[in-house]
C-alpha cells in the first residue's frame, strides 16, 4: 500500500477516525496493532509471516536477557536473536547474490552453475529487522528494560506509518510513548491515543510537504534520469551531470518524502518518530552528511557496529578501517550488489579521507575561514561534488555504463550546442531541479519553516496546503514511481 494512493487515505482516515471515536486503551492500541498488520499483509502479503517471526523472536529474546543473571546465557541468548534476524535478512536479500558470485567464478573453472533461487526480497526486511535487533542489543548492554507486553512490542516493530522504510525507531524512544506514568504509583499504564489539534495540523503540513517531494519532484525528475542512465554511453559531461543531480534530487524527494509522510501520519496519531534528513545538500563535510542524511540509519550504524569495532578509541589506522568497513556494510544494507558496496566504499574513503586531513591539520576546525560565508560554500561545493560522484554507482547498475559515467563527471567534457539540446529536450525537470534548488535553499535558510506555516491563521494555513497540492496534481504522472526505498 503506498502512501500516494487513495487506498492508503481511505485506510489513514479510517485508522483516525476510529481512534478519535473509540476512547479505551486497550483497543486503541489493539486496533492499531490490527491496523498495521492489515497494512503490511496489503503490501506484501504472505510475507507478514516474516515481521511476525522477529517480532515473536526478539519479544522472548529480550525477556530472557533481562531475565538472566548468567553473562554466559546472555551472550547465547542475544547470537540467538542475532543469527535469527541476520540469517532472515541474509537469506532473502543475500544469497542469490552470493550464488550469483559463486557461479561467476565457476564458470571460468567450468563448474556448472548453482540455480538461482529467485527469491522476493520482503518489503521493509531491513528496517524491521534492524528495529529489532537494536531492542536485544539495548537489553543486553542494560540500558533498556523489555516491553511490558508482547502487544506493545509488536506495535513498536509493525507501527505502520514507519514499517516498511523506516525512519528505524528505537525501542527506547516508541516503547514509553506508549504508557503514560501514575502519579502516586510505583508503575504505569497503557496511555490514551488522543488526536490533539496542534499534532494533527503540524502533521497534515508534514505529510503536505512530504507529497511535494515525492509526487512534485522526485516522480516528475525520475523519467530524465532514467533515460539518460538507460544507456549513458556516448552523452557528453553536461548531460550525465544532469542525470547525476536529478538522481540526487530524486532519491533524496522520493526517501524524504516518504520519511515525511511517515513522520507526520504519526504525529497526527499522537506518536514522534525521529528525524531522518536534516539539509543534507548543505552538508559541509563527509562527516556533516551523514549527521544529516538517513540519519536513524547512519546512528543506527554508529551506534551498533563503528562503536563495537572500536569506534575512534583506538589507532588512527584502526579508525580509518573501522569508517571504511561500516561504510561498505551500510552499502551492502542497501542490497546486494556490486554497485553498493562501491557506492559505501566511496563514502568509506571520503570519511577517511576527511578524519585524516583533520587529524592531521587540527587546526583547520577553527579556522576562520571555513566559518566565514564563502569558506562555507566551498565547504558545501566540495562536499556534494563527491556526494553526487557516489550517486552514479548507486544509480547504475551497469558496470561500464558506471564506468563511463564517472568519468564524465570527472573528466569534463563540456558541447555548448549539445547542452542547448540537452536542456530543451529535459526543459521540463530542468526547471524542477532549478525549483527545488531554490525551495531547498530557502528551508535551510529557515529552519522552521513548517513550524511557521504551521502557525499561520487557519485561512492562510489552508491557502498554502491547496497550493501544495494543486502543485502537486498539475504535474501528477499517471505513471507513479514506487517508493525507491521499498527495495531495501
Amino acid at each position: 500500500m503506498l502512501f500516494t494512493t487513495i487506498d492508503f487515505f481511505i485506510f489513514f482516515i479510517f485508522v483516525v477516525g476510529t481512534i478519535i471515536v473509540i476512547k479505551n486503551r486497550k483497543f486503541q492500541h489493539g486496533f492499531l496493532l490490527i491496523a498495521s498488520y492489515f497494512f503490511f499483509y496489503y503490501s506484501s502479503n504472505y510475507l507478514v509471516t516474516l515481521l511476525i517471526f522477529s517480532t515473536l523472536l526478539d519479544f522472548y529474546a529480550g525477556r530472557e536477557i533481562w531475565r538472566t543473571q548468567n553473562i554466559t546465557r546472555k551472550k547465547i541468548i542475544f547470537s540467538i536473536s542475532l543469527a535469527g534476524n541476520l540469517g532472515l535478512l541474509g537469506f532473502f536479500k543475500y544469497v542469490d547474490f552470493g550464488i550469483s558470485q559463486i557461479n561467476a567464478i565457476g564458470n571460468s573453472l567450468g563448474i556448472d552453475p548453482i540455480p538461482l533461487l529467485n527469491l522476493a526480497l520482503p518489503i521493509g526486511i531491513s528496517f524491521y529487522t534492524f528495529q529489532t535487533i537494536s531492542y536485544t542489543a539495548d537489553i543486553y548492554r542494560g540500558k533498556l528494560e523489555p516491553s511490558k507486553t508482547l502487544r506493545e512490542f509488536a506495535l513498536f516493530v509493525a507501527f505502520f506509518p514507519q514499517l516498511v522504510a523506516g525512519p528505524i525507531v528505537r525501542a527506547k524512544d516508541f516503547l514509553p510513548q506508549l504508557r503514560e506514568k501514575m502519579e502516586n504509583f510505583g508503575t504505569n499504564r497503557l496511555s490514551l491515543i488522543s488526536i490533539h489539534d496542534r499534532n494533527l495540523k503540524l502533521g497534515i503540513t508534514i505529510m503536505a510537504f512530504g507529497f511535494l517531494k515525492k509526487m512534485f519532484f522526485a516522480d516528475n525528475i525520475a523519467p530524465m534520469v532514467n533515460d539518460i542512465f538507460s544507456n549513458p554511453i556516448g552523452l557528453d559531461s553536461f548531460t550525465i551531470i544532469l542525470g547525476t543531480i536529478g538522481f540526487g534530487i530524486q532519491i533524496y524527494g522520493d526517501f524524504s518524502g516518504y520519511s515525511d509522510i511517515a513522520i507526520g501520519a504519526a504525529l497526527i496519531l499522537g506518536f514522534k518518530l525521529p528525524i531522518n534528513f536534516n539539509k543534507p545538500y548543505f552538508a559541509t563535510s563527509p562527516s556533516d552528511f551523514w549527521r544529516r542524511w538517513h540519519i536513524s540509519l547512519s546512528t543506527w550504524l554508529r551506534d551498533y557496529l563503528y562503536i563495537p569495532l572500536g569506534g575512534n578509541k583506538k589507532s588512527q589506522t584502526q579508525t580509518y578501517g573501522n569508517l571504511f568497513t561500516v561504510m561498505i556494510l551500510g552499502g551492502l544494507w542497501h542490497g546486494a550488489s556490486v554497485n553498493f558496496i562501491i557506492w559505501g566504499a566511496l563514502h568509506g574513503g571520503y570519511l577517511a579521507i576527511h578524519k585524516a586531513i583533520t587529524n592531521k591539520f587540527p587546526r583547520l576546525k577553527i579556522h576562520p575561514f571555513f566559518k566565514s560565508r564563502i569558506g562555507k560554500i566551498i565547504s558545501i561545493l566540495i562536499t556534494q561534488y563527491f556526494v553526487f560522484l557516489a550517486w552514479i554507482p548507486f544509480r547504475v547498475q551497469d558496470i561500464d555504463h558506471m564506468v563511463y559515467s564517472m568519468q564524465k563527471y570527472i573528466l569534463l567534457d563540456f558541447q555548448f550546442l549539445g547542452t542547448i539540446e540537452t536542456i530543451l529536450e529535459y526543459k521540463i525537470p530542468v526547471i524542477l531541479i532549478i525549483l527545488f534548488v531554490m525551495l531547498n535553499y530557502i528551508s535551510y535558510q529557515k529552519p522552521n519553516l513548517i513550524e511557521k506555516i504551521t502557525n499561520l491563521k487557519i485561512h492562510f494555513w489552508g491557502i498554502v496546503l491547496l497550493f501544495i497540492m494543486l502543485s502537486v496534481l498539475f504535474l501528477l504522472d499517471e505513471n507513479q514511481q514506487q517508493f525507491i526505498y521499498f527495495r531495501f
